[in-house]
């Protein structure tokens, strides 16, 4: 029989990655909020299958859990540092940008510190009546009035590989979990993003063992730079987010397009990285050349070869179809958001869009039924409505502000930051957008 936990929760969340562990931390310091935040690990990991070698943030470390909207608080990358012992020598090495161990071990050393998260606690099944919500867990049940759902993401795999998913067909994400010898082997990466740049960064340094070949296929025109100059920044301001949630659903959709390589390029030190290793190898070196860069390629069709891989591959560039042989394949292919299954019953209350996605308000507050009386928000669930920043790090910390003072009902935190560089939409052109 399941045992009913005699706490009232003001707010439930479920799942523990760095988004809601940022609602967390901020909410340590508000005792009259209850709060619990719900984890099915044993511990706080973060991609742990991708903190490889040369591995580094796209993002800031003062864009941290907290120091945006509560620079005071003792869960801040500052206070981590100093915590730790390591202020000073973080300072000597002049790190543009940290390594992402070094933000994992930030975000557990943060983790395991609040007492309103709580880990090997699955959230199997969720039940709405009406007053509020009841979490069925394997820990025993808990009410709670409000949810913030934060679940993450799974690893997204091409149709065409899914039967050969294996020891040798494996997601990115996958890569650090176990022991891998590559030596010898024909290897190929599919996906021209960060993940794709670090994994072969890491792999043509033979981490892995050396292989016999190492071939990097991308559907992008080139190995394309991540977006990082001073004005693209300002796509990551609460301003520019704010003028982003009243436009229309089509133009989203075509800023979210434009702004691709605002998120998810590969960072300058990875691609210089990558060509200095190249030029070394092949041509100071002079060694056979046993590595292929593929873009404007996508993967149409795989098959097994015998203990190898037959890959077809469209070439956008010459209107043509090639084939290609792996011994080891790895799919750098991103992530995909599914429901949580533990919603399947209450689904159906939500207001979901035409393509079937979450409807939120600019509080990050999703459209449903019970909305009146009980509130469900979600973290990086709505680049569609709030932009390109809602996948990334950089406003976590503004994003966990608007959710709880949207919970309270008033500013708990003041998440006001000042009028941004560019003006996004002029008082006339929303005169003109309303009239029209």
């Amino acid at each position: 029989m399941e045992h009913t936990n005699n706490v009232k929760l003001d707010l439930a969340g479920i799942g523990v990655g760095p988004f809601n562990l940022s609602v967390a931390a901020l909410l340590a310091d508000k005792p009259q909020i209850s709060s619990r935040f719900f984890e099915s690990r044993d511990s706080f990991a973060w991609h742990p299958g991708l903190l490889l070698d040369n591995t580094h943030m796209q993002t800031m470390f003062l864009k941290d859990l907290v120091t945006a909207v509560n620079p005071q608080s003792r869960y801040s990358f500052l206070n981590y540092l100093v915590q730790n012992k390591k202020f000073y020598r973080f300072l000597s090495a002049e790190l543009q940008c940290i390594s992402r161990p070094e933000f994992s071990d930030y975000l557990a050393w943060a983790a395991h510190q609040l007492e309103n998260v709580q880990f090997s606690t699955k959230v199997e099944h969720v039940e709405y009546n009406g007053e509020n919500f009841t979490l069925h867990t394997s820990q025993g049940s808990y009410q709670a009035d409000n949810l913030c759902i934060g679940t993450g993401k799974v690893p997204a795999i091409p149709d065409c590989a899914k039967a050969h998913i294996s020891e040798r067909v494996f997601h990115a994400a996958e890569i650090g979990l176990r022991e891998r010898d590559f030596t010898g082997k024909r290897v190929m990466i599919i996906g021209g993003g960060q993940s794709g740049a670090d994994i072969f960064i890491n792999a043509l340094q033979h981490k892995w063992g050396k292989p016999q070949s190492l071939d990097w296929l991308s559907r992008r025109s080139n190995y394309q730079p991540l977006d990082e100059a001073a004005f693209t920044n300002e796509f990551f301001t609460p301003d520019y987010v704010d003028a982003f949630v009243n436009l229309s659903p089509e133009v989203k959709q075509q800023e979210v397009t434009n702004q691709k390589l605002t998120s998810d390029g590969i960072t300058q030190k990875a691609l210089l990285t990558i060509y200095q290793e190249l030029y070394h190898r092949f041509d100071v070196l002079k060694e056979d050349k046993w590595v292929r860069l593929l873009p404007h390629r996508t993967l149409t069709q795989m098959s097994s070869l015998g203990n190898s891989f037959q890959l077809t591959a469209s070439n956008a560039l010459g209107q043509s179809m090639e084939t290609h042989q792996a011994d080891i394949v790895i799919l750098a292919t991103g992530f995909e958001a599914p429901y949580p299954a533990c919603l399947d019953s209450i689904l159906p209350l939500f207001d979901l869009d035409q393509h079937n996605r979450y409807q939120m308000t600019p509080d990050f507050e999703i459209q449903w039924q019970g909305q009146q009386r009980n509130k469900i928000f979600a973290v990086n669930a709505g680049m569609h409505t709030h932009g390109i920043a809602e996948p990334q790090l950089s406003l976590m910390a503004w994003r966990s502000a608007r959710i709880i003072n949207s919970l309270v009902g008033q500013a708990v935190f003041d998440t006001e930051s000042g009028q941004g560089m560019i003006d996004w939409l002029s008082p006339s052109a929303l005169v003109e957008q309303l009239v029209a």
